[in-house]
């Protein structure tokens, strides 16, 4: 990413504005179901929402486990219930794990209904609020776990602009947000892994050095795995191959050429990003809990 285009404007009004209603909507919700990315979850879970979601019950939900390393997955649901989070790793896509997250939101819940029940409130729906950043799947989330098309999805961060009210089942009541972003990213590597999965609109990012440091990042942490599915020579640690040069190799391997024979180095780039993102190379994730 060239240090031009780290500042990049991705914090738009809509979303400042989809804070605020956030905050208001508190009030009046029970839980806040987080969403964030497997392959991410440090890196895609919103710090802004620690504090708007401040004594609420919680539930983190590990969404496209499936395309994340399982082993990675494991460390990183220990680490959030370590830190009093009702946790569990799911496939937005797929129904047979929705059960979980309702288990999941009805223990996150037990203190309330326990209350309830002993003022003679009974069967009264929880509240739960629906939060995660852009293109994290929160409404392939919904859809899978409404059991019909009531959100609508996208490939593009911001698809979700308003929010809803959906009732799930006599037990659970959800309110869709707009994913938002935070205004300000810690590290750039934290800008880096939202951008690679996909959370940043790829038009205002440079693909080849996006594309050259996530060939480095797999090269390091999965050695092996960019010569098995590209048929490259991928040396690492001492020879490690600079991702410039991976990207390269790449693109003269898969026959990203301009006229002439040239590379088409944007091209290739555009290539790794898509076959990282359907899980073409392989279940990667992009970040593993910081050992105490």
């Amino acid at each position: 990413m060239n240090e031009s285009k780290t500042n990049i404007n991705w914090y738009p009004g809509h979303m400042a504005k989809a804070k605020r209603q956030m905050q208001d909507d508190m009030k009046i919700i029970d839980v806040v179901v987080e969403l964030v990315d497997a392959r991410i979850p440090a890196s895609s879970k919103n710090p802004d929402i620690d504090s708007l979601a401040s004594g609420k019950s919680r539930v983190i939900l590990l969404n496209k486990a499936d395309m994340a390393d399982p082993d990675v997955t494991a460390m990183w649901k220990s680490e959030y219930e370590k830190k009093g989070f009702v946790v569990a790793a799911v496939d937005a896509r797929k129904s047979n794990g929705l059960k979980i997250v309702n288990d999941c939101i009805l223990a996150a819940c037990k203190e309330k209904i326990e209350r309830d029940r002993k003022r003679g409130i009974l069967n009264r729906p929880l509240r739960a609020m629906i939060v995660g950043i852009p293109n994290v799947g929160k409404s392939t989330f919904i859809n899978s776990f409404a059991g019909k098309a009531v959100a609508k999805t996208g490939n593009k961060p911001g698809v979700t602009k308003g929010r809803q009210w959906i009732r799930l089942n006599k037990q659970v009541e959800l309110l869709d947000t707009p994913g938002i972003l935070w205004p300000k990213f810690e590290s750039r590597e934290i800008g880096l892994r939202i951008a690679w999965i996909g959370s940043i609109n790829d038009q205002i990012l440079v693909t080849t050095d996006n594309a050259e440091q996530l060939l480095v990042y797999i090269a390091n942490t999965y050695p092996g795995m960019i010569s098995a599915y590209y048929g490259i020579e991928e040396e690492t640690g001492d020879s490690a191959v600079p991702g410039a040069e991976l990207l390269l190799r790449i693109a003269n391997k898969r026959g990203c050429l301009r006229k002439g024979g040239e590379p088409d180095l944007e091209r290739a780039a555009n290539m790794v990003t898509d076959d990282f993102r359907s899980v073409r190379i392989g279940r990667i994730s992009l970040e593993r809990p910081v050992k105490e």
